[in-house]
């Protein structure tokens, strides 16, 4: 279920209340939870999931992404979670892909290599080339 981006960076398809314990036993230390409340009538309430996090001793950061896309607002929340993360960080949503797309917006635009980053991304299962332009443009941009 965990793809590992990064050592410190993990993403998932939706998790349940039950797997928070798990992520923790892996060493998360925050849950970062990409996707909207009510995409589907089976996902468990954000609420639940950031109550199951606390719980665990976890941080847990809600930046919801719809299919709309993405924004400067969610790449800040993001690279604040991420700055701000003491241990692993377990992003999610329904497949990992949102989570995985915004993970490597927010490193393009802090000025990682896109090429790397689209490398680590398949690696994972996860292909960048939806938000490839906006990642060269976010990294020309620095």
């Amino acid at each position: 279920m965990l793809k590992t981006l990064t050592d410190d960076i993990f993403v998932a398809p939706q998790i349940s209340v039950a797997y928070v314990e798990q992520a923790k036993a892996l060493g998360v230390t925050l849950v970062i939870n990409n996707r909207p409340d009510h995409e589907s009538p089976d996902q468990p309430e954000g609420t639940e999931i950031e109550a199951a996090a606390r719980a665990a001793g976890m941080a847990y950061a809600a930046i919801p992404v719809t299919h709309a896309g993405f924004s400067a607002g969610q790449l800040d929340a993001m690279e604040k979670a991420l700055d701000e993360a003491q241990g692993k960080v377990l992003a999610f949503c329904r497949s990992g892909t949102r989570s995985t797309l915004l993970w490597a917006l927010t490193r393009a635009r802090a000025g990682d290599n896109c090429d790397k980053l689209s490398a680590t991304a398949a690696r994972a299962g996860y292909d960048l080339s939806p938000v490839r332009p906006m990642m060269d443009a976010l990294s020309a941009g620095r």
